[in-house]
């Protein structure tokens, strides 16, 4: 029997939408690019390129079929300019906002950076969109909201405080939708993103995340380091069950279904040292010199949170959310993407 998400991407390619994509040339917006383009929809994509790359709108654009590619319109620019967000949002049907500065080290380092994209740029969107009287806007929240608050597995309802200036950022976002839905009737949704990974997240730099840093350094026979003891534990989540819970939030018509927050994840938890021999597993296939290679330890990163592991359950009942890939499924996936991609 078909999954309401199979189900969704038939009505979706049987009747076309256009959708706004913020951070349409990073990771995350890219896929989301590449998955609605293949379902015959316009899209309107919004990036100034701090954090994306056009090469991943190249990829896109030579996987999917040339018609397909002219439903797509770029509009290059900062959603730190109003006047830029009500442009992107004229004559949109639904907002997927994902534009941010990521990484809790670089919000250490550049908290007004982070706060004036990811808090001012936020709330030009949330207005532009409100104005456009877009249908839903779904935005990237961020398994840091639940901060320092002991549960486990983490339950939308209960947070703690936040840990770095990155997570304050999160938080506020998602407390601007939750005022913006009280006043003026606007239908929003959060999705708290837990470590999600997969292809073209960028292996380089500084902030780069830890499962596409590492598949670089061990297919290249490079020292990998794990911050402290390696027990340090997250519940990581491929991208394409990312990309299921934003379409099924744009399209979920249940009122009650709307303004609230969800969690997106796999519901499994993986310490850094299991992550370590899993993706080692799968690159000693095409580089077996690194078989012996062994990590090295060393300290905590201020901001880190200890263990990480997700409660799904709103997010099945509610948006019918199915994580379609498993951890391991997910690196299979990410693996070949890498074999293919890294020089």
């Amino acid at each position: 029997m078909p999954s309401k998400f199979e189900k969704l991407k038939l009505h979706l390619k049987a009747n076309p939408s256009t959708w706004l994509i913020t951070g349409v040339a990073g990771f995350i917006g890219s896929n989301l690019l590449e998955t609605l383009l293949k379902l015959d929809q316009q899209i309107v994509g919004l990036d100034d390129f701090a954090t994306g790359h056009q090469k991943n709108l190249d990829e896109v654009r030579s996987i999917v079929k040339s018609g397909q590619w002219e439903s797509f319109t770029f509009i290059e620019g900062d959603i730190r300019e109003l006047e830029t967000c009500n442009r992107a949002c004229t004559g949109v049907d639904y907002v997927l906002h994902q534009a941010a500065l990521g990484s809790v080290l670089r919000s250490f380092e550049d908290p007004i950076t982070t706060s004036e994209t990811n808090i001012g740029g936020f709330l030009n969107m949330l207005v532009a969109a409100s104005e456009a009287r877009v249908k839903r806007f779904v935005y990237a929240s961020s398994s840091s909201t639940y901060g320092d608050h002991p549960d486990m597995p983490k339950v939308e309802d209960r947070i703690g405080r936040p840990l770095s200036p990155y997570a304050v950022t999160k938080l506020a976002n998602e407390m601007y939708a939750e005022v913006f839905a009280g006043i003026h009737g606007f239908k929003t949704t959060g999705l708290r993103y837990f470590n999600v990974f997969g292809p073209r997240q960028d292996p380089n730099g500084i902030y780069a995340a830890v499962i596409p840093e590492w598949f670089s350094q061990m297919a290249r026979g490079k020292e990998v380091f794990i911050n402290g003891d390696g027990n340090t534990s997250r519940d990581f989540c491929f991208v394409d069950n990312a990309i299921q819970a934003n379409l099924l939030a744009a399209t979920n018509e249940s009122e009650e279904a709307a303004n609230h927050v969800y969690n997106i994840a796999c519901g499994e938890k993986t310490t850094l040292n299991e992550l370590y021999r899993l993706i080692k597993e799968r690159v000693v296939e095409t580089n077996p010199g690194i078989k012996e290679m062994k990590p090295t330890h060393r300290g905590f990163r201020p901001g880190d949170v200890r263990h990480i592991l997700a409660d799904i359950s709103r997010a099945e009942s509610s948006l019918d959310y199915r994580p379609e890939f498993s951890m391991s499924a997910g690196l299979d996936k990410t693996y070949k993407w890498y074999v293919k991609h890294l020089n």
